[in-house]
C-alpha cells in the first residue's frame, strides 16, 4: 500500500445524505471494518475508552424513531415537516453506528494520573473522533456512504434503555451509513495558506 492509497480514501470520504439500504458489502463485512477501527485506532495512554454499537435494519430505524420522538417534544408541530424529512433520510440508510465514551475509563485515568486530570476528557474526545474518522473513511473506500450526526443528548435515555447501554457510556455521535443513492455535492475549501504553516523545510 502506498500513502496515495490513504490519501485517495481521505478524498473519497464525504458526507453522503442520500442513502439507501443496498450495501455493496455484507453486514458481516461492515462489522469487520468497524471491528478493525476499534482495534487499531489510537488513544491517549492507550485508554481504549471508545465504545461502539452497530445497528442494522429495523434496529437502526429505531434510533431515528427515538430522535424523532425527542424532537417532536421541542419542535412546534407546524414547523416539524422539514425535520421529519431529514430524519426520514437517515432512516432510509442501512445502519447506524453509535459512538460512546466510557467515563469509568476516563475517571480511572484521572485518579491514576492526577497531574493530567483535566486533559483526559479532552483526550477521550480525540480518540472518539479518530474512531469516527477511521470508520467513515474505510466505509467510503468500500463504496459505502455515511454522514455523522450529533443529536445527543436528546435520544440518549431511550437508546440506553433499548440496547441496555451501561450508565458510564456517554453517547457522542451517530453515524448513518448505507448504499449511495446520490453523490455528495461539490466540496469547498478555505485557503490552505490560512490553515497551514510550514517552517524549516
Amino acid at each position: 500500500m502506498t500513502y496515495q492509497t490513504l490519501q485517495t480514501a481521505a478524498q473519497t470520504r464525504r458526507s453522503i445524505y442520500a442513502l439507501n439500504k443496498n450495501l455493496p458489502l455484507s453486514n458481516a463485512e461492515v462489522v469487520k471494518i468497524i471491528e478493525h477501527a476499534v482495534l487499531h485506532t489510537p488513544s491517549s495512554f492507550n485508554s481504549q475508552s471508545t465504545r461502539v454499537v452497530v445497528l442494522f435494519g429495523a434496529e437502526h430505524e429505531k434510533v431515528w424513531g427515538f430522535v424523532e420522538d425527542a424532537l417532536r417534544a421541542i419542535v412546534p408541530a407546524d414547523q416539524f415537516e422539514p425535520t421529519k424529512q431529514k430524519l426520514d433520510m437517515f432512516k432510509a440508510g442501512a445502519g447506524t453506528v453509535l459512538f460512546f465514551e466510557d467515563q469509568n475509563v476516563v475517571k480511572g485515568l484521572q485518579e491514576q494520573f492526577p497531574s493530567y486530570a483535566a486533559n483526559f476528557p479532552v483526550w477521550a474526545e480525540h480518540a472518539d473522533a479518530m474512531h469516527q474518522y477511521a470508520v467513515w473513511t474505510t466505509l467510503a473506500a468500500a463504496g459505502i456512504g455515511a454522514n455523522l450526526q450529533h443529536y445527543n443528548p436528546l435520544p440518549d435515555a431511550a437508546i440506553a434503555k433499548e440496547w441496555n447501554i451501561p450508565e458510564n457510556w456517554t453517547l457522542r455521535a451517530q453515524m448513518v451509513f448505507g448504499g449511495i443513492a446520490a453523490p455528495a455535492g461539490e466540496k469547498t475549501f478555505q485557503p490552505l495558506e490560512e490553515r497551514l504553516k510550514v517552517f524549516g523545510a
